[in-house]
């Protein structure tokens, strides 16, 4: 009797928890659409970056030429690096909003098909 209700009880488990858990998942236009507001938001983060590195390298060409007309040539070496190291980080940047404009279409394209996908497997009752 107890292996019986041990069994039972396991087969319960087995069958009833996968469809549980799959009844939980968010659906594919949720996901989709929660990841282009996330994309959106690395996008908004990737500009805020660009904007404070094209500041530094304002910043840091002003106290360079302040440096060369005071005749500090080390301190002037210094903004120069400072400056490219500014640039890399311009152009880092420049490549993750690319890939983020690319992440957030690829995620409307699905967000599409997904919706286009729904309606047309729902039949249409005259």
């Amino acid at each position: 009797m107890r292996n019986r209700t041990f069994i039972v009880a396991l087969l319960a488990l087995a069958l009833g928890l996968p469809a549980a858990a799959l009844a939980q998942q968010p659906t594919d236009t949720t996901r989709d659409r929660h990841e282009v507001r996330r994309d959106r938001r690395e996008l908004r983060q990737d500009r805020r970056d660009t904007r404070g590195d094209r500041r530094d390298i304002r910043q840091d060409r002003r106290e360079r030429r302040q440096d060369v007309r005071a005749g500090d040539s080390t301190a002037a070496r210094q903004e120069t690096r400072d400056i490219r190291q500014d640039k890399r980080d311009l152009r880092s940047d420049r490549r993750d909003r690319r890939s983020d404009r690319r992440d957030v279409h690829q995620d409307r394209r699905d967000l599409r098909r997904d919706r286009h996908d729904t309606t047309q497997a729902t039949p249409k009752t005259p």
